[in-house]
């Protein structure tokens, strides 16, 4: 007997030709599969008749986009010039300020050999200058222009410029400021005693066509000062010189006491008052005699009274007399400058004992040594 098949099911257990038979499609996995398919169609079919209004939005949003990213765009370029022209300002102020900074060196270079040569002529005179940045401006020498590489601190170099350019500057002044100080002291010193002292003028000289000023072309105010100091240096070679022609020197040397001042005293013979017009030294015969100063012999041999007599004319009219001498060590017409030996101590005429009897005349008057000898020491003092 045939099997009567149903839709979508089998019957169990029986089979044909010893087959078991194919299960059919589940109905429930089936509807759902014919529902899915029908609302894909349909959704087709309305975004087929719906399309020209999706292109019209998808491109307008498309283009807002795009405006949006423009504008963008925009912005970056507009926020990169004006980068630009910040970093175009900066670096025109940087290299403004480079500039600046590489002729400041170009000064101070310049102001520091200067220097160099002046504090090299003071020191020839004695005078030593103040404390000079050597060392940091060779090196500044040394390291040439001034270059940027990385991120130069200006404001710090051109701290340290302008801190050497004025120590330079006090180096200068400090010269200057000692020469003219001493040369004062000097020219003051001998004054008191009568003696003056011959300095150079000036040189103060200007010329030149007169021309309309010309805008940043001013001179430099550097050699100026470099010249004032030149000259104060030379007025001081004129004031120190002087010292040494004046009479003002020790004429014997050693821890010598003085035996007798200048003035009227009890006389070592008669006991009665009478003028001494010289200093007395006590010393060993054979004590050596030095020149008190700069000068001509103008006289070697005996008077009454002093014995054995060396004298030396010096500037200004002023004549130092040695006495008492044992020996001479100079002939007269021969020139003899400061701490040359003259003669010999002794005890000749009238003399209770070997002593160097001094004095500093002009004309026929007898003038204090000791003054002469005080000025000598606080000058020499100062000289160093």
């Amino acid at each position: 007997m045939r099997n009567q098949a149903s839709f979508g099911r089998t019957d169990k257990g029986l089979t044909q030709a010893g087959k078991p038979l194919r299960q059919g499609i589940h109905p429930a996995l089936f509807y759902g599969m014919f529902a899915l398919l029908l609302g894909g169609n349909g959704l087709l079919g309305t975004a087929f008749l719906l399309s020209p209004d999706i292109a019209r939005l998808l491109n307008g949003q498309t283009e807002q986009v795009v405006e949006a990213y423009e504008d963008r765009i925009a912005q970056l370029r507009v926020e990169v010039d004006r980068l630009h022209s910040r970093s175009y300002a900066q670096a025109g102020d940087i290299n403004l300020q480079l500039q600046e900074l590489a002729q400041q060196q170009e000064v101070l270079l310049e102001q520091h050999q200067l220097v160099k040569v002046l504090v090299d002529k003071a020191g020839e005179l004695g005078i030593e200058s103040a404390a000079l940045p050597a060392a940091t401006v060779d090196n500044l020498a040394d390291a040439g222009p001034i270059m940027v590489s990385g991120n130069p601190d200006i404001d710090a170099t051109a701290a340290a410029v302008s801190q050497m350019m004025g120590e330079t500057q006090f180096a200068m002044t400090s010269i200057a400021e000692t020469a003219v100080a001493r040369t004062d002291t000097i020219v003051a010193e001998l004054s008191d005693l009568g003696i003056s002292v011959d300095l150079p003028p000036v040189e103060d000289g200007m010329g030149g066509p007169l021309l309309a000023a010309v805008a940043g072309a001013d001179a430099s105010p550097m050699i100026d000062d470099a010249n004032a100091v030149m000259a104060a240096l030379i007025r001081y070679k004129a004031a120190r010189s002087s010292i040494d022609g004046a009479p003002i020197h020790m004429p014997i040397t050693g821890n010598f006491r003085q035996s007798s001042g200048f003035g009227n005293r009890t006389d070592p013979f008669s006991g009665g008052r009478a003028f001494h017009s010289g200093l007395d030294f006590a010393a060993p015969k054979g004590t050596t005699v030095f020149s008190a100063g700069q000068g001509v012999v103008s006289f070697v041999g005996t008077k009454s009274g002093y014995g054995n007599v060396v004298e030396v004319t010096h500037a200004n009219g002023l004549v130092t007399r040695y006495a008492h001498l044992s020996g001479f060590l100079s002939e007269e017409g021969q020139s003899v400058n400061t701490g040359t030996p003259i003669a010999k101590v002794g005890s000749t005429g009238r003399s209770t004992g070997p002593h160097l009897h001094f004095e500093v005349r002009k004309g026929d008057t007898a003038i204090n040594p000791k003054a002469f000898l005080d000025a000598g020491k606080r000058l020499l003092a100062m000289l160093g």
